[in-house]
């Protein structure tokens, strides 16, 4: 991996580029061949370098050996760039090494984004949290079948500590006795999760149909309750 640097001025009128470029490259996992090189790049040039192996800079034309002998006379240069091999190169290696192994599942939740009832159109929706990595698969299934569509899904989203959510929507009718899940594949599952909509749910759902006659027997109990008044 490598970290770039640019830095561009104008000077009488000619456009000048400076580049600096840190890379990083190891092949062994205990990072005991890791090799730190920093590259001073002028108007795509390559002017000079700092090579870990050898512990100094090394220039490539008459400017850059200038260069290089003022850098590697700055001990505090010198010093800074010894610690960076630990610093940045071996630190984040280690970070990307455990990154290659790490499986951590999703945790998911299904809910609707209001009250729900049987007989009129709900959405409904499935996020995964805090997985990694990054590639996931999630599905609505109805009755057990693949609902391909009325879905809506969220690109990955990074929560920048090295996990990840995503989220799908799904627009349908309710309808008794039709089980509604959202299924979750990812390699930090053993098997495919699903979740049946209603199992951890807050909220409630009403038939249409008992909405209306809970209205007319609230109505007709006020009525009767002033007529006896």
């Amino acid at each position: 991996f490598f970290r770039l640097l640019k830095c561009s001025f104008h000077k009488e009128k000619e456009f000048i580029l400076r580049t600096d470029i840190d890379e990083c490259e190891f092949s062994k996992e205990d990072l005991s061949d890791m090799v730190y090189t920093v590259k001073l790049v002028f108007n795509q040039k390559l002017l000079c370098s700092y090579d870990s192996r050898l512990g100094k800079y090394v220039g490539y034309d008459e400017f850059g050996i200038r260069n290089a002998e003022h850098y590697n006379n700055q001990s505090w240069k010198m010093k800074q760039r010894k610690e960076e091999l630990e610093t940045i190169c071996r630190a984040n290696a280690r970070l990307y090494i455990k990154s290659e192994t790490r499986k951590v599942p999703p945790v998911v939740t299904v809910r609707s984004n209001s009250k729900a009832r049987y007989g009129q159109l709900t959405k409904l929706e499935c996020h995964a949290y805090d997985f990694y990595p990054e590639a996931i698969n999630i599905t609505w299934l109805l009755d057990g079948s693949e609902v391909t569509g009325d879905v809506v899904s969220t690109e990955f989203m990074d929560n920048g500590d090295w996990s990840y959510q995503m989220h799908s929507y799904l627009e349908l009718v309710l309808h008794r006795g039709v089980p509604v899940s959202c299924r979750v594949e990812h390699i930090g599952l053993e098997e495919p999760l699903v979740t049946l909509w209603g199992e951890t749910r807050s909220y409630f759902v009403q038939d249409s149909s008992n909405v209306v006659l809970n209205i007319i027997i609230k109505n007709f109990t006020k009525l009767k309750w002033k007529r006896q008044k």
